[in-house]
């Protein structure tokens, strides 16, 4: 785009000023970069574990082999007791071990191309900007000015929590962290008994240009639900928690003019990342619907003409139809063509035999019948 808009700096004091929106916030939002990216990167600060080798097999136990119509799983040894004579070691077994034991090299991290990853920051930067993904996450931002949502680093030189706190109710956040002390309730499940008994919605992430030991840092710590970045080292886990856009985001004036730097614009390259820009959107305006509807392009369309129905072809088979089968082979009509005359001459030819021998059997039927010679031997004169 041409011109980015201004961005309102909120002040106490009431002078306001204009800052220049930074371009990696037009960046075009890629939930399913950020989903992918956040679902690999939250498996990087994983601990190993795994359950002992010898796990279920702490009994002195073997098989009774066969024939005694039982199955050949060990079985406790000894008497005496109920625990003798029982099954041990297998997965099924009370006391046993566990199907597939875990063990500790297993692969519990994953590598992130670097190029994803910046393209999922940049992402979730530009969701920030976008106030209807930053209610839809559940943020309370109402009554603030705009967003995103800029401070001027003058009222910024607190020390104490009460200072931060008024700070964020004079900039109408405070409502946001209100709803983080409301949803803090005991955790389901085992969890409650290790060290992680309550949870809690998460409120505003506060980027800011100062170090950790700074003035600011130690003001907003010990606000529930509101967590603090420096602008060089923007993090995915906490710009979309849980992989989900629209972290709500309060930069300090400072942080909000470094972010040019941190990650370049369209012309220049960052100072931090070797050679990096933001993404840039294929369209610059994502209303596709809109453009083809628009005057500009329907006035050089040509007029829509007849719709024509196309006759549904039907598929034909080559080997019982002939007419697709010389399609495929045009040499199938010669060949037909060679049968159909060798068929022909071999029928003349059994015409002409059948006739031949029709006339020969004719001949000798038509021959006049000689009655043999008969002798005295044959007919005696006397009896």
């Amino acid at each position: 785009m041409t011109a980015r808009p201004l961005v309102t700096v909120q002040s106490l004091s009431g002078e306001n000023s204009t800052v220049t929106l930074p371009y990696v916030l037009v960046s075009p939002v890629r939930s399913d970069v950020v989903h992918q990216v956040f679902k690999n990167m939250n498996k990087n600060h994983r601990q190993a574990y795994a359950a002992t080798p010898m796990q279920g097999h702490d009994y002195s136990a073997i098989s009774w082999g066969t024939g005694r119509a039982v199955s050949r799983i060990p079985r406790i040894q000894g008497s005496g007791t109920h625990r003798s004579g029982q099954g041990a070691f297998g997965n099924m077994c009370r006391g046993g071990r566990m199907f597939g034991i875990t063990k500790t090299y297993r692969k519990w991290h994953r590598k992130i191309a670097k190029g994803q990853r910046r393209y999922a920051v940049c992402s979730a930067l530009a969701a920030t900007a976008i106030a209807p993904l930053v209610m839809a996450r559940g943020h309370s931002v109402n009554k603030i000015a705009e967003v995103p949502l800029v401070i001027a680093d003058a009222d910024l030189k607190i020390t104490k929590t009460k200072e931060a706190v008024a700070l964020l109710q004079a900039i109408n956040a405070f409502d946001d962290v209100q709803r983080v002390k409301d949803s803090r309730s005991i955790r389901r499940g085992t969890g409650k008994a290790r060290n992680r008994r309550y949870v809690q919605r998460l409120g505003p992430l506060i980027v800011h240009t100062q170090n950790s030991t700074d003035n600011i840092t130690l003001a907003f710590r010990n606000i529930p639900g509101v967590d603090l970045v420096n602008v060089t080292r923007l993090n995915l886990l906490q710009l979309a928690p849980g992989g989900h856009l629209g972290r709500f985001v309060i930069w300090t004036e400072s942080a909000f003019k470094a972010l040019d730097g941190v990650f370049g614009t369209r012309t220049t390259a960052s100072t931090q990342k070797t050679g990096f820009k933001p993404p840039r959107a294929i369209m610059t305006n994502a209303d596709l619907q809109r453009i083809i509807n628009s005057s500009e392009v329907q006035s050089v369309l040509r007029a829509k003409g007849p719709t024509k129905q196309r006759k549904k072809i039907q598929k034909k088979n080559p080997l019982t139809n002939f007419g697709a089968r010389v399609k495929l082979n045009p040499f199938a009509l010669t060949v037909k063509r060679r049968a159909i005359l060798q068929q022909a001459k071999g029928k003349t030819a059994r015409k002409s035999t059948f006739k031949a021998s029709r006339e020969g059997f004719l001949a000798l039927l038509n021959e006049p019948a000689v009655a043999p010679l008969r002798g005295e031997a044959e007919y005696p004169t006397k009896y």
